[in-house]
C-alpha cells in the first residue's frame, strides 16, 4: 500500500530533473549540511582534538572543506547543469553503460553499508533509553521510518533536515558546554594526546565527506543555478566542518579523550539518544536515497528494467533495517571504508570529460532536457585508469591520498582523450522509454 500511494514520486530516476520540479537554494543547502553533520564528523573532530591543538585543528578542518568544496561544486554544477543522478550522468562522463553499471552498484553497496551500520547506532541508542524492547527491534523501527521518508524523495527529506539540523544543533551545543568547564583552556591548551601531523589530519578530514562530495549531483540536480551549488556546498560543507568537526575538538579537549559517544551516553537516557538519532536521521535518508538511484540505474544499464525509485527505495530499506537489526553490516565497516577509495577518481574522470575531453558532451547538451538516446556501451580506458588511480592514489607516499588518485585519474583521462585513446567503444540504445519521449518531442 504504501508504494502504491508514493507513484508519481519517482524524482527523475532515469531522467532530467525539469525546471518546475528544482528547489530553492536554502532547502538544498539545509540537506548538505545534514549530510555533513553526522556522528562521524563529530568523532573526526575529536580525533583531531586529542592530537592537536584548537587553532591547528581548526586550520586542518578549513583546508579539508575548501578541498571537498572543490570537489564537490566542481561535480555538483554538472548535475545542477543536466539534472541527472550522478550513476546516469557517468554514462556521458567517461563511464559509458557499462561503467555506470559499476558505478551504480558500488554507489548502493556503500550507502546501504553506512545505512545499516549507522540505523544499528541509533537503534542501540534508544533501546539504552527506553528501557523496553531489544536493539534489534529499535533498529528495525528506525530503519522503516527512514525507509518511508526516503520514499517519500526530496520534500520529505527537506522537512526532515529542517526539523533533525536545529534540533541536532542545540542538543550537541548542550552536551559541548555540560562536558567542558574551562572552554578558555580548551581553545589555548595544548592537544592532551599524541601529535597528529597537518597532513594526516588533512587526510582524515578530507576522507570523511570525499564520497559525499562525489556523488554531489545525487543532490545538485535539484539546484536552479550554478550559484546556488556553489552557495549551497559552499555553506553546508564548510559550516559542518568548523560547527560540529570543532565541537568535537572541545570535547577531546574538555574531556581529555576520544570517546565521544562516551560523553553522549553519560548525557542522559533520552538527551543522549536524541543527538544521535537526529544526528543519524538526516544523512540516513540520503544514504538510502542514493543506494536506490544507483540500483535503478543499475538494472536499467544491465538489464534494460525500469524499476520505480520508490520500489527499490522500500526494498533497499526493508533490507538494510533487517541487517542492522541482524547486527550483520557491523562486520562489513572495513569494506565500507575500503569502498570509499574508489570514489575520488570517479570525480576525476567526470570532470574531465565534461569540463576538458569532451568526448560525450555534445550528446548530452544537444538532447536537453531529455536523456540521449545512446550512450557509449563502455569506455576501455577508463577502464584501466579507474582502479589504477585508486590504487595508486593510497600507495603514493607523499600528499592527500584521496586528492592524490583524483587528480592522477584527471590527467591519465586527459592524456587519454589527447592521445585519441577513447574511440574504442560500442553504442546501445538507452531504455525504451526515453528513446520514446525524445522522438515524441
Amino acid at each position: 500500500m504504501i508504494v502504491a500511494a508514493l507513484v508519481g514520486r519517482d524524482d527523475q530516476a532515469l531522467s532530467r530533473v525539469p525546471d518546475q520540479a528544482r528547489h530553492p537554494w536554502l532547502s538544498v543547502a539545509t540537506q548538505r549540511f545534514g549530510q555533513t553533520t553526522a556522528l562521524s564528523q563529530l568523532l573526526l573532530g575529536a580525533t583531531l582534538g586529542f592530537g592537536m591543538t584548537f587553532w591547528d585543528a581548526f586550520l586542518a578542518l578549513t583546508i579539508g572543506a575548501v578541498l571537498l568544496n572543490a570537489v564537490a561544486i566542481t561535480v555538483g554544477v554538472i548535475g545542477q547543469r543536466e539534472g541527472l543522478s550522478t550513476a546516469m550522468l557517468s554514462r556521458w562522463t567517461g563511464f559509458g553503460h557499462a561503467g555506470s553499471a559499476v558505478l551504480g552498484l558500488v554507489i548502493a553497496l556503500s550507502c546501504t553499508g553506512w545505512f545499516g551500520v549507522q540505523t544499528g547506532l541509533a537503534g542501540m541508542a534508544l533501546a539504552n533509553a527506553a528501557g523496553v524492547l531489544p536493539a534489534p527491534v529499535w533498529s528495525l523501527l528506525f530503519g522503516i521510518v527512514v525507509t518511508v521518508i526516503a520514499a517519500y524523495g526530496v520534500r520529505w527529506m527537506a522537512w526532515t533536515a529542517y526539523v533533525a539540523v536545529p534540533a541536532f544543533l542545540l542538543l550537541l551545543g548542550w552536551l559541548v558546554l555540560a562536558g567542558i568547564n574551562d572552554v578558555g583552556a580548551a581553545l589555548s591548551g595544548p592537544a592532551p594526546g599524541p601529535s597528529i601531523g597537518m597532513l594526516t589530519a588533512i587526510t582524515l578530514v578530507t576522507g570523511s565527506f570525499i564520497v559525499g562530495a562525489a556523488i554531489a549531483p545525487d543532490l545538485t540536480r535539484f539546484n536552479r543555478t550554478e550559484r546556488d551549488v556553489v552557495k549551497q556546498t559552499v555553506l553546508g560543507i564548510t559550516l559542518a566542518e568548523w560547527v560540529i568537526g570543532l565541537a568535537g575538538v572541545l570535547l577531546a579537549h574538555g574531556l581529555g579523550t576520544t570517546d565521544v559517544m562516551g560523553a553522549i551516553s553519560a548525557s542522559g537516557g533520552w538527551i543522549g539518544a536524541l543527538i544521535v538519532v537526529t544526528a543519524v536521521l538526516k544523512i540516513n535518508d540520503w544514504n538510502l536515497y542514493s543506494a536506490s538511484l544507483g540500483l535503478v540505474n543499475f538494472f536499467d544499464a544491465v538489464f534494460a528494467l525500469r524499476i520505480s525509485r520508490v520500489q527499490m527505495t522500500v526494498i533497499v530499506g526493508c533490507a538494510g533495517s533487517v541487517l542492522a537489526a541482524a547486527g550483520i553490516v557491523h562486520r562489513f565497516s572495513h569494506f565500507l571504508v575500503l569502498l570509499g577509495v574508489v570514489f575520488p577518481p570517479v570525480a576525476g574522470i567526470m570532470i574531465a570529460e565534461y569540463f576538458v575531453v569532451r568526448r560525450w558532451r555534445n550528446e548530452i547538451i544537444s538532447t536537453r532536457p531529455y536523456v540521449p538516446r545512446s550512450a557509449p556501451s563502455w569506455v576501455p580506458a577508463t577502464v584501466v585508469i579507474w582502479p589504477a588511480s585508486a590504487i595508486a592514489g593510497e600507495l603514493v607516499a607523499f600528499g592527500q591520498s584521496s586528492v592524490n588518485s583524483l587528480v592522477l585519474a584527471f590527467a591519465l583521462y586527459v592524456c587519454a582523450g589527447r592521445l585519441d585513446l577513447l574511440r574504442m567503444r560500442t553504442r546501445r540504445a538507452t531504455n525504451r522509454r526515453v528513446a520514446e519521449e525524445a522522438a515524441a518531442a
